[in-house]
């Protein structure tokens, strides 16, 4: 099991930028696959960025452009970086965590993914 912690979440006005991390421990597996998720009051939870085994990134359409998913390996942290935030943002982010190298479809799909953090809260005010 990986447990996984975020940070830097907060509240921002549109257009400002926010940097999320999730620091992870307790690797049983060489490399996972790692993705960003969000849940906004009332919907859905939704992938918002991933990153693969092989270092391969997916972005969902509405933050292309805006959002970065990176990882610092030596650290076992990964990072969100969100800039030109809008209050459609605003939600709970999570970060997760897959062993398994699977169809690359399945970035964003949240149902693959097994070891997810507790969030934490970015707000976007208009």
């Amino acid at each position: 099991q990986v447990y996984l912690v975020e940070s830097g979440g907060g509240s921002v006005q549109a257009g400002g930028s926010l940097r999320l991390s999730c620091a992870a421990s307790g690797y049983t597996y060489t490399r996972y696959c790692m993705g960003w998720f969000r849940q906004a009051p009332g919907k859905e939870r939704e992938g918002v960025a991933a990153i693969d085994i092989d270092g391969s990134t997916v972005y969902a359409d509405s933050v292309k452009g805006r959002f970065t998913i990176s990882q610092d390996i030596a650290k076992n942290t990964l990072y969100l970086q969100m800039n030109s935030l809008k209050p459609d943002d605003t939600a709970m982010y999570y970060c997760a965590a897959d062993p398994v190298f699977r169809p690359k479809s399945t970035l964003l799909r949240d149902w693959r993914y097994v070891d997810w953090g507790q969030g934490t809260q970015v707000t976007v005010a208009s």
